[in-house]
């Protein structure tokens, strides 16, 4: 039943309970009548005459239904109008309903609204001054960490973005793409950026450190879709209700560890870096090499001279132990300084964690990009990690492979990873003719080079790195052949120092998104306060989606925690092969010709849909823009599974009174200032201005939940529209 027939019905009560109280009395009256006398009423009260006297009743009766029923409708439109002011928007004034009674309430109502409006202006400009101190801290932060070089990511338990940098996008997405690179923002999880196995295998170390009251940040390495290589270093955030207070500096660290509530991801690109190393050892390398041919030709030299028929025996002698002498010293000098950058280039570059799995997918897109070998990969145990150099690692491993198609015309290779007590066996095995003892020692100790990629470093030099040593086996009976590498493990660390506790760290802010609750919550039961959401509209070519008309754009906003990140949008222009109707075009002036070689809906909506991933979508009027992406579903391959919430009902259910729903009216009511209409992006944001205004409302009534929220917005009226 409407809101409008319910009043309807409850305005009709009275003139029908006072038909009834006259039936009463007519029928007491009648009853104390005796036979003559209900004889002579009965011949003056005949059908005519009774049909007259209800048609003078009846217009008196109606009339006074239709006025308690305004009546009713005026008190019902005031009590939403103060709900409005009350919760949503101070500066709203509700319209006179037109009854002195009632113009008095509105008046009195006004004149409280503009108290509260004044004290409410009042209390915002203390908490302005109480927090200007506050949001000066907040910008420096902002400021500092917009201008670092290094890549920044703060999470919450649960692995969503709470604050971020620059950095961070243009690490991730190096080409440019804004719409590649809204995989980073407020509310998104940093596990669609790294590995989710990854970061929780750091923060279960995280973890067992700080049980023993210690702090660590654990490092990993791990690769980009397009190559690069990764240093990431997970930092823990401890805090929250249950976290312990800092103790003296002279008090015992506490056996109870602190509460983990988020983590600090620090990004850097390691390949230039590592690249450009290298080759300052080449040319390190390529000094030396030259100063021990410059020490050939001297000792040639004496040699020559001590044959000379000139020279005397003493002079020679002379001549030979000098030259000899500077000689031997020039070699131990430079022997010590090549010893020295060695033991310098090993702490240079740490060895870092990396997942089994990780290094042999690594290993064998190298090998097969580069050598063009195939490539077996055997089973590797999943949970087995690794501390290694992984670059240099790769760099000699893939070289051996390319000696191997070189010199022994192999085709194929297999990679085998296994733990081994404290260490781990890597093994490049192959079939086919076996290698001498000599040529393997050469190969060891060479500088490897594949490809115009030459290193100073022999795989001998990367496994002393490694602490490990690597030797070639033939297994006869299978005909196999293999160099197996001796690798440490990731457990395999260095002893522990002494270290401050964990819990002892400044606490600078307090982030809301710390305190959200466990991400595996049904939609249905997040609270709409601490939802995500991408509110998005669409312009069309027309009104019918089923007789071919399109999408010509779409715009679409975040809102994070009851904030609306305006720095995070999405908006397109669409081209769809087809005219745009001239009354398309004085809506939104979107013409033809500005959407002609813009990208078509099927490369459009995967890229809406990455935007949209993981929230709910709110449209006004939202049944429309769905129906033209559910068509798009069979030809795209893009399917919107998740919860829908439209400001249109949402509006309806806080204020079922208003006979006006449309996005303009219900931004006036809620004080909500329209710029862009009838764009995509600009009504996407005017709906979000909107869908925010309508939450203080929708919580008045009780409704706090997504769940509650598309529950009510099924009972009202325009919940049975469809396109």
């Amino acid at each position: 039943m409407s809101s409008k027939t319910h009043h309807i019905l409850v305005a009709a009560r009275l003139p029908l309970a006072a038909l009834l109280v006259l039936a009463c009395i007519g029928g007491v009256f009648w009853a104390d009548l005796d036979a003559p006398g209900r004889a002579a009423l009965a011949s003056l009260v005949t059908g005519p005459r009774l049909a007259m006297i209800l048609l003078l009743l009846l217009p008196a009766l109606a009339a006074l239904g239709w006025k308690l029923y305004a009546q009713a409708q005026a008190a019902l439109c005031l009590a939403e109008s103060i709900g409005v002011i009350t919760h949503a928007n101070p500066a709203h004034r509700a319209s006179m309903p037109g009854t002195p009674e009632l113009d008095a309430i509105a008046r009195a109502v006004h004149e409280i609204a503009d108290d509260r409006e004044r004290a409410l202006g009042d209390v915002a400009v203390a908490i302005a001054q109480a927090k200007s101190g506050l949001e000066l801290e907040r910008n420096r932060l902002a400021a500092l960490i917009s201008e670092l070089d290094q890549s920044v990511l703060v999470c919450n338990r649960d692995g969503q973005i709470l604050l971020y940098n620059a950095a961070v996008s243009a690490l991730l997405n190096p080409a440019g793409d804004r719409d590649a690179a809204q995989s980073v923002g407020l509310g998104r999880s940093a596990f669609g950026i790294i590995d989710r196995n990854l970061i929780l295998h750091a923060i279960e170390r995280i973890e067992d450190l700080a049980a023993r009251g210690e702090r660590e940040s654990v490092p990993f390495i791990t690769g980009t879709p397009d190559g690069r290589q990764l240093r990431v270093s997970v930092a823990p955030v401890f805090g929250g209700a249950d976290a312990p207070a800092p103790q003296p500096a002279q008090a015992q660290v506490q056996s109870q560890s602190p509460s983990l509530t988020g983590f600090v991801l620090l990004l850097a690109d390691v390949t230039q870096d590592i690249e450009s190393d290298m080759r300052s050892v080449a040319l390190y390398r390529e000094v030396v090499e030259g100063a021990r041919g410059a020490l050939g030709t001297i000792r040639s030299a004496v040699d020559a001279m001590t044959g000379h028929p000139y020279l005397d025996a003493e002079q020679r002698e002379e001549f030979v132990a000098v030259v000899q002498g500077e000689a031997l010293r020039l070699d131990v000098q430079l022997d010590a300084l090549s010893t020295d950058v060695s033991a310098r280039l090993r702490r240079r570059w740490p060895l870092e964690e990396i997942r089994a799995t990780d290094l042999i997918a690594l290993l064998a897109r190298r090998i097969e990009r580069r050598t063009g070998l195939a490539t077996v990969q055997d089973a590797v145990d999943p949970e087995l990690w690794l501390r290694v150099d992984s670059f240099s690692l790769v760099q000699a491993v893939t070289s051996l492979a390319g000696r191997l198609r070189e010199e022994f015309s192999v085709r194929n290779v297999s990679l085998r990873l296994q733990g081994v007590g404290h260490d781990a066996h890597l093994d490049l095995a192959w079939k086919g003719v076996p290698m001498s003892s000599e040529t393997a020692f050469t190969w060891q100790n060479d500088a490897y080079a594949l490809g115009g990629e030459d290193s100073p470093l022999s795989l001998a030099q990367v496994m002393e790195r490694h602490g490990g040593e690597a030797w070639y086996q033939r297994d006869a009976p299978s005909q196999t052949n293999y160099f197996r590498l001796h690798l440490p493990l990731a457990s395999n660390t260095a002893p522990a120092r002494a270290r401050a506790p964990a819990w002892n760290r400044p606490e600078f802010y307090d982030f809301d998104l710390f305190h959200r609750g466990a991400a595996a919550d049904a939609f249905d039961d997040r609270r709409l306060a601490e939802s995500s959401f991408t509110v998005f509209d669409t312009e069309t070519t027309g009104l019918d989606p089923n007789n071919g008309d399109e999408i010509i754009a779409i715009g679409a906003a975040r809102i994070v925690n009851s904030r609306l990140l305006k720095s995070e949008t999405f908006e397109t222009l669409v081209d769809p092969r087809r005219e745009i109707s001239p009354a398309s075009v004085a809506v939104h002036n979107i013409t033809s010709a500005m959407v002609s070689g813009q990208p078509r809906i099927g490369e459009v909506l995967p890229r809406f849909w990455r935007f949209a991933q993981d929230t709910v979508l709110v449209g006004h009027n939202a049944a429309f823009d769905m129906r033209f992406l559910q068509l798009k579903e069979a030809s795209t391959g893009v399917v919107f599974r998740q919860p829908v919430l439209d400001t249109l009902l949402l509006a309806a259910v806080v204020n079922p009174s208003e006979s006006s729903q449309s996005l303009d009216d219900i931004a006036g009511r809620l004080g909500v200032t329209v710029i862009g209409r009838h764009t995509a992006l600009g009504d996407a944001l005017t709906t979000a201005e909107v869908f925010l205004g309508l939450l203080p409302l929708l919580a008045a009534r009780g409704i706090h939940t997504l769940g509650q929220a598309r529950a009510a917005s099924e009972k009202t009226f325009y919940a049975r529209l469809r396109y």
